[in-house]
């Protein structure tokens, strides 16, 4: 770890007391800061706030006393999460406070090489790829780390110089990354989500294109090709653009032609022996393919990845095969674009589990896809009836109505048959009926295993 006296002495204030905000005010502490630590709830179990307090970190739970706003802080460290239109936080933009998020922090003292993965949908499974080819192609350590659900400011702690960290890299936290330069960037696609957050799709694209601006010519930005807005964007960093192409709409880096995997015209495998299903998943091994060859990974440790890849739990997961029907939990699609790569993904007839959260806007744009892929539908939560107008837009004969995504399961076999996909798709984020997408995809998986009696495949 760099040793750096940016923060020393200084009066740190960090909002959140999730992972990364115990992670990073534990890291400050350590770089001699004076930190407060404060979160507008007190937690269940008080035992990582006893473990900063017996550091001599001031935690205050409870509320955000606006009284924080008048004591000296130089710097705020904000959860992610946390909106820039919480009281607390635009008090402190009115004071013209300083605010980054945890990620700029561990980066800054972070020696090695550092790679970041941002896009609309595909991070996880992106990140996951990489960081398992780097792995079996280095003699070094490489970690994974950012949005994925491991703080980088307990990773960087560890990590020497020469080693790597591949950073899943969120729009939320890249908002506060000012001096955030990578070695690799990458950039999965970009469609308009989030924008209850960011107001605007412009201030979003913004908020992604964060992962570049502090790169130079000695960098890399890989970025998927197969779009024009995409290939524009491109020209806003200064560090050498690497494409990624589906439809072999360049050849300069990674691409797909003709059923087969390419770097730079040399054929790295066949696309059917990648062994994870749909087309969003090809795309997400050609930008795995272009930093591991960056990265100078054989070609042999990158179809051995890629043959043996078995998913991201939420993310297009083989959960199981049962009287013929093969069931996949993607909870993780909750936005229309997730679902329709989904969707696309596969030629058998799907049965679809969708709905949730409903955040305004109506289904049209899958319309197409549910015509083409759909045998049926079940839907659930706020969003049922809106899904339901675009099933019968899309001609399905068979919509169904159910309480959630685990009472859908029974249904679902039900009016399934051998050959058919049964899939949790939702198009949706899960907030109006679940914690989050993990726990929701965690009970339909329990559903399944209650239903058919087995265990999901791992």
């Amino acid at each position: 770890m760099r040793q750096v006296d940016n923060y020393k002495n200084k009066n740190i204030l960090v909002i959140g007391l999730g992972k990364s905000g115990v992670g990073v005010a534990k890291l400050l502490f350590k770089l001699g800061a004076q930190v407060t630590v404060n979160d507008a709830s007190t937690p269940k179990d008080m035992t990582e706030v006893d473990e900063l307090k017996s550091l001599g970190i001031r935690v205050i739970t409870g509320s955000h006393p606006m009284t924080l706003v008048d004591e000296n802080f130089s710097l705020v460290v904000k959860n992610p999460g946390i909106n820039y239109d919480n009281v607390l936080v635009a008090a402190f933009l009115a004071k013209n406070t300083p605010i980054v998020t945890e990620i700029e922090i561990a980066s800054l003292v972070f020696e090695g090489n550092l790679v970041g993965v941002t896009g609309s949908n595909g991070k996880t499974t992106t990140t996951t790829m990489i960081h398992e080819m780097l792995n079996a192609g280095n003699e070094a350590d490489v970690f994974k780390a950012g949005n994925i659900g491991i703080p980088m400011s307990g990773i960087v702690q560890q990590a020497t110089e020469t080693d790597t960290i591949v950073a899943e890299l969120s729009s939320f936290q890249l908002m506060g990354t000012p001096t955030l330069h990578p070695h690799i960037a990458v950039i999965t696609n970009i469609f308009s989500n989030h924008l209850d957050y960011h107001k605007t799709r412009e201030n979003y694209v913004n908020a992604k294109m964060n992962i570049t601006k502090n790169q130079t010519k000695n960098d890399y930005l890989v970025i998927n090709w197969d779009n024009d807005e995409w290939q524009q964007l491109s020209q806003r960093s200064q560090a050498q653009v690497i494409p990624f192409s589906r439809l072999a709409k360049s050849k300069r880096g990674a691409y797909e032609l003709d059923g087969d995997l390419y770097w730079q015209e040399n054929k790295i495998m066949a696309a059917s022996d990648v062994n994870v299903v749909g087309d969003h998943n090809i795309e997400n091994a050609l930008a795995a393919i272009a930093v591991a060859k960056i990265s100078q990974v054989s070609d042999a440790v990158i179809k051995h990845v890629l043959e043996s890849f078995g998913g991201v739990r939420h993310r297009m997961q083989f959960v199981m095969e049962y009287n013929g029907r093969k069931v996949y939990n993607d909870s993780k699609a909750t936005d229309i674009e997730a679902t329709e790569m989904a969707l696309n993904g596969f030629k058998q007839p799907v049965i679809l589990l969708a709905g949730g959260l409903d955040r305004g806007y109506t289904f049209e744009k899958l319309e197409p896809s549910l015509k083409k892929h759909v045998k049926a539908i079940i839907l659930f939560g706020e969003t049922a009836k809106k899904l339901a107008d675009s099933a019968t837009q899309a001609n399905l004969q068979e919509i169904e109505y159910s309480e959630t995504a685990e009472t859908a399961v029974p249904l679902a076999f039900k009016i399934s048959a051998p050959g058919d996909v049964i899939l949790l798709s939702p198009a949706n984020a899960s907030w109006d009926q679940y914690p989050n997408f993990e726990v929701r995809g965690d009970k339909f998986i329990q559903a399944v295993e209650n239903f058919t009696g087995k265990k999901e495949q791992l």
